[in-house]
């Protein structure tokens, strides 16, 4: 088990060993501690595996994850030091990041657990959202003296797409500036406040005074769309993709009417089951729609976006429901969106020799 602790480059080295095992992983900008945790977790598993007693070597590229002042957030702190380092380093050979580089000095071990477990700080039940008082929940303390936008160049630095804007979930350009947190409600304009997103993504976005939630629907998306990357490409490069375990075709979801869609993004997103969908009236909710969309045209301001909409029934349930073990189970449930029909992201794990 790995604890959480509250807050207070390039792969250099050559693996000498014959049949090592080289891991990869972006922390891209919407993972957060816990979904990069699981994730280099379940590449180092897979590892032991499939060649249990190879030399294991992880590269760990980070991308965003800047404070205030330049330097990498607490989220990104926590991955290297607590978890590489403190957890998974005995299972390792040799470790890169670009806060720290080094080597075990002792024999790898090769039994590494089956599952990964978290545990939050004592009595903090609300740890991953602060549900009660539904505060502008930047990832950091941004500053908001920055009165114009910044450039889409400067925010693909940011991001780590270098000086390509793109949109971050399916690659296509042009991109857009997409806010994190909506300037109406409360969010800034420096750099870490924005996404790359193209028209239609950016269309999908949910409207929230979230960060975390907003990077979670990009990662959500990111998964979910991960074909639509592929669209373009060679079909060279589609047969390459598609042998590394990569879905290389668009999933085409516009058949779901709004409720069905809302219900989808409950599941794969959230992780809700049949058991949270019975909390409520859901016949109610169609026929209100159906009458809304009938007799106004609009929503009263709302704009008709799914995201916003499962967002905020993701909340309200977490509010209502105080059974700590159920809230658990949705929150570890939704952390590698397992459901979600999809190859293996970015992350690659390679044999050597």
């Amino acid at each position: 088990m790995v604890k959480k602790r509250r807050k207070g480059e390039d792969f250099k080295g050559k693996a000498k060993a014959k049949d090592g095992v080289l891991l990869y992983h972006d922390m891209a900008v919407y993972e957060n501690f816990e979904r990069c945790a699981h994730r280099l977790f379940s590449i180092v598993r897979s590892a032991q595996r499939a060649k249990p007693n190879a030399p294991r070597y992880l590269h760990l590229r980070i991308q965003g994850h800047k404070n205030s002042k330049g330097g990498y957030d607490h989220d990104a702190w926590e991955i290297v030091q607590n978890f590489i380092l403190g957890y998974l380093g005995p299972y390792l050979t040799v470790i890169s990041t670009p806060i720290a580089k080094i080597e075990n000095g002792k024999r790898q071990r090769n039994d590494l657990p089956e599952r990964l477990d978290i545990a939050y700080p004592d009595g903090d039940d609300s740890f991953w959202y602060d549900v009660d008082l539904l505060p502008v929940k930047p990832r950091e303390v941004i500053d908001d003296s920055r009165k114009s936008a910044p450039s889409k160049e400067a925010i693909a630095d940011y991001l780590g797409m270098g000086d390509d804007p793109c949109c971050l979930i399916c690659w296509s350009r042009p991109a857009e500036r997409a806010h994190v947190v909506p300037v109406s409600l409360g969010g800034s304009m420096n750099v870490r406040n924005f996404a790359l997103l193209c028209k239609s993504h950016h269309r999908e976005a949910p409207d929230i005074a979230d960060a975390e939630g907003f990077w979670a629907w990009v990662d959500y998306a990111e998964m979910r769309d991960s074909g639509s990357k592929w669209e373009n490409a060679p079909d060279e490069v589609k047969e390459s993709a598609s042998a590394l375990g990569s879905r290389v075709e668009k999933v085409d979801r516009s058949e779901l009417d709004f409720v069905s869609a809302i219900k989808f993004e409950l599941s794969h997103l959230y992780g809700w089951e049949d058991v949270d969908f019975s909390r409520f009236s859901w016949k109610l909710h169609e026929e209100y729609r159906r009458v809304l969309d009938a007799a106004t045209g609009k929503h009263f301001g709302i704009d008709k976006k799914v995201s916003t909409h499962a967002w905020a029934y993701d909340v309200a349930l977490y509010r209502i429901d105080r059974n700590k073990e159920s809230r658990f189970r949705r929150r570890k449930k939704v952390l590698l969106f397992d459901r979600i029909p999809s190859g293996e992201g970015s992350d690659r794990v390679a044999i050597i020799g």
